[in-house]
């Protein structure tokens, strides 16, 4: 048997396989020694081949894909440095709990360490930030080598989708020659038509018996909050509104949990907690003796401070992926359960509870909260804070929102209000990093119609690159673009007192004209004048098509100072709100 009919053989088994498994998409990005795979792969009529030339921006585009479409995605690449251009992709994967299938081509075991070109060492190249690593065998036909072949794939896809999802590494040593033998038989399946091995992956529960205790425990806490992080279960918005309707508990509902768009209960939703737990009369009037904590860390620090603060209070943590989510150290119960069942066990187990004064307070404070933030529609200049607080009413029903680290999600956590619309929002939280987050929102936005980008322009330059795969695959990406000319967070931190040397290490002007950049990928950029003509670029922009950039100019001192006076007053009024309760 010769070498191409082996190389065929054993490729055509796994990329049938990868099918079989679930998996539809790949993002490949162009190169040599990945040739066979890449070659088979585009043969495929039931793989969707998106090409990528930039690995680094590929990988993190196919982490938007996953992120869109809750599904595993594939990435493959050549050898060498091209793999090395994975790592920060699969850092955020890891940490975000986003399935990613991850192929790496290699040279074979004879070319390596020995000065062969673009060969490096990618044994565990990603170290513990993959779930799993296997170094394939090369490629043979025999049955044996088949069957460990598909089954090394089936079980790769299954770990990576398998709670807590991330992803998962496989190593491809290929020889030469690398043109595999391309005919009408390549995805003939001789057995096991429905996959080779078909792997079963459950969700975390507990028993009945640890639920009704949990209820009972609850039964006795009349003062308790629920926070939610980060969820992507479509079950968990009704499960936990129901939940914390039975209890008369608050739920403080980070952006990313999705309880602050959409047609669950949100009558028991707190989304200015972000402002008032800035205030110490509103932290001591508001203080619980049970917090739930559902997902991942909310973005506010503010309301982590909080959570902090109440070292005395008993601290349920509902985890579906079995992690240990707790940088304070103050969890009184781990719970490994899937968070949807876990709420809706504890709810079908828990009496109603009349409403309480406790519920009612944190409503009173969060309406007031609500009242002084309407003044910020008096603001007439271009402004980070009214932006966010118009999203909601400027975005169609249905839109996605993708919001870039630093400042974006922070305001967006501040100033974007529950709303009846169904908003989809995303964002790269697991390493809270701004690099690739133009390529992770157009990823997202090959499965998810209409996306809107808001980022700053540090995190816009990082990922310029990232913008020609619209141009490629002819995305539809609306980027709302906050240019305040620098490092914007860092002049609400203590490095800001410093201004010596804060310009060169930290507010790091870049002086660009981002118009060239983005007409350089066929882009139409628009620099907004006015609210007035932002208004008119949002309605317009629902029937846009490819990239359009809307540029919103703004000045990162006002900008802090602006911010600063409205946390002021806002703790003012919370603070004579809170003496009169007292009285």
């Amino acid at each position: 048997m010769n070498h191409q009919e082996s190389l065929t053989a054993y490729i055509a088994a796994f990329v049938g396989e990868l099918v079989l498994s679930g998996i539809t998409d790949v993002v490949v990005s162009p190169g040599s020694r990945s040739t066979p795979m890449a070659l088979v792969m585009a043969e495929h009529p039931d793989l969707n081949v998106h090409i990528h030339v930039d690995e680094r921006s590929a990988a993190f585009f196919a982490l938007g894909i996953s992120k869109a479409t809750n599904r595993t995605v594939a990435i493959l690449c050549t050898s060498g440095t091209a793999a090395a251009n994975y790592f920060p992709a699969i850092v955020e994967a890891r940490y975000s709990r986003v399935p990613l299938l991850v192929l790496t081509a290699d040279r074979p075991h004879e070319l390596r360490e020995v000065g062969a070109p673009q060969a490096i060492d990618q044994i565990h190249l990603y170290g513990k930030h993959v779930k799993w690593f296997a170094e394939m065998a090369l490629p043979e036909k025999n049955d044996e080598m088949i069957r460990y072949v598909r089954t090394v794939c089936s079980r790769a896809a299954s770990y990576a989708a398998s709670a807590p999802a991330g992803p998962v590494h496989l190593n491809f040593p290929f020889r030469e020659p690398l043109i595999p033998k391309m005919d009408e038989k390549l995805f003939a399946v001789s057995e096991r038509p429905k996959g080779y091995v078909q792997v079963h992956n459950g969700e975390l529960n507990i028993n009945d018996m640890e639920y009704q205790e949990i209820a009972g425990r609850l039964a006795g806490k009349a003062k308790g909050i629920i926070v939610c992080g980060n969820i992507a279960d479509e079950r968990f918005a009704i499960a936990v509104a129901k939940l914390a309707n039975q209890l008369k508990f608050p739920i403080l509902a980070d952006p990313l949990s999705q309880l602050r768009s959409g047609q669950h209960a949100n009558d028991q939703i707190i989304d200015t907690y972000d402002t008032f737990l800035r205030n110490e009369d509103a932290k001591s009037y508001l203080k619980p003796d049970v917090i739930i904590r559902i997902g991942s860390m909310p973005v506010s620090k503010a309301l982590t401070n909080f959570i902090k603060g109440n070292p005395n209070a008993d601290q349920f943590v509902v985890d579906g992926g079995g992690g240990w989510r707790d940088p304070a150290i103050l969890s009184t119960n781990m719970i490994f359960c899937n968070e949807a069942i876990f709420c809706e066990k504890v709810s079908a187990y828990s009496k109603p509870r009349v409403e309480t004064g406790y519920l009612d307070a944190w409503k009173k404070v969060n309406d007031l909260t609500k009242e002084n933030m309407s003044s910020i529609r008096d603001i007439t200049e271009l402004s980070e804070g009214k932006l966010f607080y118009q999203l909601a009413e400027m975005l169609p029903d249905g839109a996605h929102l993708f919001v870039g680290n630093s400042m974006p999600i922070r305001d967006l956590d501040s100033f974007f209000l529950t709303n009846g619309k169904s908003i989809k929002i995303m964002a790269n939280r697991g390493a809270n990093g701004i690099d690739g987050t133009v390529s992770t929102a157009l990823g997202a936005a090959m499965y998810s119609k209409p996306l809107y980008l808001v980022l700053g322009d540090l995190t816009f330059f990082h990922d310029l690159n990232g913008l020609w795969a619209a141009m490629k695959h002819q995305i539809n990406i609306n980027i709302i673009l906050i240019n305040n000319n620098g490092g914007g967070i860092f002049s609400f931190l203590p490095q800001s007192e410093h201004p010596k040397h804060f310009e060169l290490l930290f507010g790091t002007p870049l002086n660009i004209e981002f118009e060239h950049a983005v007409k350089m990928f066929n882009g139409q950029f628009t620099k907004i004048k006015d609210w007035d003509h932002f208004q008119i670029e949002m309605e317009k922009s629902r029937d846009a098509a490819g990239i359009n950039v809307y540029e919103i100019v703004t000045n990162r001192d006002k900008n802090r100072d602006e911010h600063r006076e409205f946390w002021s007053g806002v703790s003012q009024a919370i603070s004579n709100f809170v003496k009169g309760e007292q009285k």
